[in-house]
């Protein structure tokens, strides 16, 4: 049975459910190797692993020449996750069915973030603070980003062909994510950054790289979610909410758009927004829907 939720919280509101409710495990330091035992357990069964992040913004611009759009929407990535801290993240757990664990379908991992020390743009910080994310209880019980990264690299979920990560414009999430794991600032160069990608996360499916060859999909996850008829359950940006409505669609639109089949080699590891695959493959990208190129080079 799902353990019931504590009411009457700082940010509990009457008659919203908790994240726990939602089959949403909050993570903090006191249960982080707790969470990690159940998690490498369930990955021998569950091998989709939808995420989403929440980072405190944007809020630096890189200064300099760039080779090209592609080339400028990388540095103003990298710039910004050098100097950032990521707040949280959400892991949902899925089979190749689509179908959640019984019991916790999602993680959702918080950081330590401290507002008096830690850069963040105020538009990003409001709109967590009012989806309600709570800075002091980061502050004094988040998890450390060094520890969670030791965890992560012996989950079963890194660094192996059968997982399957599932995404949505997730750029900046996966850069969070490869600082995480290297301890270290991003590469320079972007062709570095997808070759460090293809190390920790071989498989990769974006939505919204997806939805290039799905008629009249568009807008950003909830839009997405709403066409799609998906009814989210727990709270709108927090990352384990994000992350469970990002599995879901993930497995409407296969069902919907690809026949339950998805080309690997056409949309396996490309992030939208980034790489300058974008360019080469450009010629044949077929815009037509389920339509197949075999013509292409």
């Amino acid at each position: 049975a799902m353990p019931s939720a504590i009411s009457g919280g700082p940010s509990s509101h009457a008659n919203i459910p908790s994240n726990e409710e939602c089959g949403i495990r909050d993570v903090w330091k006191h249960n982080l190797e707790e969470e990690f035992r159940t998690i490498r357990q369930i990955v021998q069964k569950y091998h989709y692993v939808a995420m989403d992040t929440e980072f405190p913004g944007v809020v630096a611009r890189p200064i300099g020449e760039f080779r090209s759009t592609a080339d400028y929407q990388y540095q103003l990535l990298r710039c910004n996750v050098d100097l950032l801290r990521i707040i949280q993240l959400g892991l949902t757990f899925m089979d190749d069915e689509g179908k959640t664990p019984p019991g916790y379908s999602t993680w959702q991992f918080n950081f330590k973030f401290n507002l008096s020390e830690d850069m963040y743009a105020q538009d990003s910080i409001d709109l967590l603070q009012n989806s309600g994310i709570q800075f002091k209880k980061h502050e004094e019980d988040g998890i450390d980003p060094f520890d969670f990264a030791e965890l992560l690299m012996t989950s079963g979920i890194v660094l192996v062909d059968n997982i399957k990560w599932l995404c949505f414009h997730s750029g900046y999430d996966f850069g969070y994510l490869l600082k995480l794991l290297t301890d270290q600032n991003l590469p320079p160069e972007e062709s570095d950054f997808f070759e460090l990608l293809r190390l920790y996360f071989p498989t990769i499916y974006d939505i919204k790289y997806l939805m290039k060859s799905c008629k009249n999909l568009k807008g950003g996850l909830q839009e997405v979610a709403d066409q799609l008829e998906l009814r989210r359950v727990g709270p709108q940006h927090q990352a384990g909410s994000d992350s469970l409505l990002t599995g879901m669609a993930f497995f409407k639109m296969r069902e919907m758009f690809f026949e339950d089949n998805i080309d690997n080699a056409k949309y396996c590891g490309h992030l939208y927004g980034l790489g300058t695959s974008f360019i080469i493959n450009g010629a044949n990208f077929n815009e037509n829907n389920g339509e197949n190129n075999n013509s292409s080079s």
